[in-house]
């Protein structure tokens, strides 16, 4: 339970939490992203979240920030989020994604040791982009509803 927390990051380790059941960080309206390690919580089937905060949301469309800000450098990141080998020495392809977890369609940061690794990602959640992509203003989000 995180509600109302002032967060603005989840560590990727949240993936390694395997009874991790609920996720709630309800009004944590500082958290526009999650990390895409959270897909790998076998048990989480519930979570409350704001949406309108996030990145992407279906309803506000809020914009995707670039990759290439150093904001999203991975200075903690140690392992890929897709495959959790080792990140090569130049740094992981980041890129975003919208997909499913537990109850909600979240925006996730992937962090991959190549593209391979990207390629491998699931299709992104309908009525979002269709595809991973780097963020920035190029990006063409579907209308807000």
């Amino acid at each position: 339970m995180l509600y109302g927390s002032n967060l603005v990051r989840i560590p990727p380790e949240i993936g390694e939490m395997e009874s991790l059941e609920e996720f709630s960080p309800y009004t944590s309206y500082r958290l526009h992203w999650f990390p895409y390690e959270l897909t790998r919580c076998p048990n989480l089937r519930r979570s409350t979240v704001s949406t309108r905060a996030v990145y992407g949301n279906y309803k506000t469309r809020l914009p995707f920030p670039s990759l290439t800000s150093s904001m999203f450098r991975p200075d903690a990141v140690r392992a890929c989020s897709v495959c959790a080998g080792p990140l090569p020495p130049s740094g992981p392809e980041q890129v975003w994604i919208a997909s499913a977890v537990a109850t909600d369609v979240l925006p996730l940061l992937v962090n991959a040791c190549s593209q391979a690794c990207v390629d491998a990602l699931p299709e992104p959640a309908a009525r979002h982009v269709p595809t991973p992509h780097r963020g920035g203003p190029t990006v063409i989000q579907p209308p807000a509803r």
